[in-house]
This record gives C-alpha cells, structure tokens and sequence, in this order.
C-alpha cells in the first residue's frame, strides 16, 4: 500500500485566520448581528462553513445559518475581486516539508473545509498544486470530523488506514483521524492548542514543520 500523508489547510499549510475572520465578521454586520470574537471564529477554522457558523450562532435556526454563509462567500468573494484579502501566507518549513516527503516517496493529499475554488487558489498561488495527488474538500464531503474526506482521500491515493496520517492542528482533525483509522499527527502552530488536539486522539505533536518527516518515521 502506498503511504499517504493528508494535510489540513487553514491552521497547517497557510495562516489564514485574518481573512476568515474578515468574512465572518461582515456577514454577521450584514445580518445586523454581534460579530462573534476573533478567538471563537478561529476555534471552528477547519469545520464547513454552515456546521461553523451553527457553532458560532447557536440560537439561530437552520435558515439563518444558511443566510450567513451565503453572506460569507460573498464577502470572501468581494475581498478576493477587489484585492483586499491579506496575505495567507505558507508556515515556516510547510514549503520544504511538502518537498522532502514528495521526494521520499510520499503521496500527499489535502482534507479541507475550504470549497474547491478556495483550495485550488491558495496552492496555485504557492506553486504546490502539482504536489497533491488527492483534494478533499468540504464541497463534496460531510464536515469534519466525519471521515469521508479522509476516507476517499486513500481510496484515491491507494492507501490504506495505517499507511495514512492526517496532519492538522485542530482537534476535528484528529478526530477525522481517528474515525477513519488513520495516523493522527497534530501540529502546534496552528488554532487549537497542544492540548487539545492530544485530547481529540493526536498520537504526536509537531512543534515546527521540520519536524514533520519525523514524526512520520513510524509508519
């Protein structure tokens, strides 16, 4: 079986908490609501985008949570057409990690609660789109922890749950993770901390993406 290495994207590969942020914020302000804080908006990054804001609006119904994530692609639309996104940038090392486990024979895939377009941009924009073998995203899939993008991720890649590591740094990571039998590698420089993704069933933390390779030595 081949061995593939599956990575979240916002919180793992690129920080871009600014700019969901961002978009969480006007599509609140234009259904004339409190805007949640930046520390609960980025505590739901890798969930999909109506699971993320039921968790941030609970009191609201299903419809209203449909609404705003119609406000929310319109305001991440507006951004990206006008040039206003921030800059998301790849965390030190992702660049030269991706590089060495595609040289050392690793096949690479992406679990995300991006849509296709989004994901698609952001590793155009990086040059890494050549690199993955397999794209999950939250158009096609239940919302994580759900294991179905993990799931056909390997069925893609020919690989098998304990040929498989999800890296993320969330704890619906892990929980994917988990859930489809796979390798759980949490990563510390993302939005949930250390200890929580210990809890969601991380089997090792990364500190830095140096120490990627690492970690996956024992699979």
């Amino acid at each position: 079986m081949n061995r593939l290495a599956v990575f979240d994207c916002d919180g793992t590969l690129v920080d871009s908490q600014a700019n969901i942020c961002r978009a969480m914020e006007e599509c609140f302000a234009a259904a004339k609501l409190d805007p949640p804080s930046r520390n609960d908006i980025r505590r739901i990054v890798g969930l999909s985008l109506v699971p993320a804001i039921a968790r941030l609006l609970p009191q609201g119904d299903a419809r209203l949570h449909e609404v705003l994530a119609e406000d929310y692609k319109r305001a991440f639309h507006a951004m990206r057409h006008n040039g206003g996104l921030d800059p998301e940038p790849l965390y030190d090392g992702i660049a030269e990690a991706i590089e060495t486990l595609d040289a050392t024979g690793w096949l690479l895939g992406v679990a995300t609660g991006k849509s296709d377009r989004g994901l698609a941009l952001i590793l155009a924009h990086h040059g890494l789109t050549h690199r993955f073998v397999t794209l999950q995203t939250a158009d096609r899939h239940p919302s994580k922890p759900h294991p179905a993008m993990l799931e056909l991720a390997m069925a893609e890649a020919g690989a098998a749950p304990e040929t498989t590591v999800m890296i993320g740094d969330t704890s619906f990571d892990m929980a994917m993770a988990r859930a489809a039998g796979a390798h759980a590698l949490g990563v510390a420089w993302g939005y949930h901390t250390p200890h929580e993704l210990m809890e969601a069933g991380a089997h090792s933390i990364a500190d830095h993406a140096s120490a990627l390779t690492r970690h996956l030595e024992v699979l």
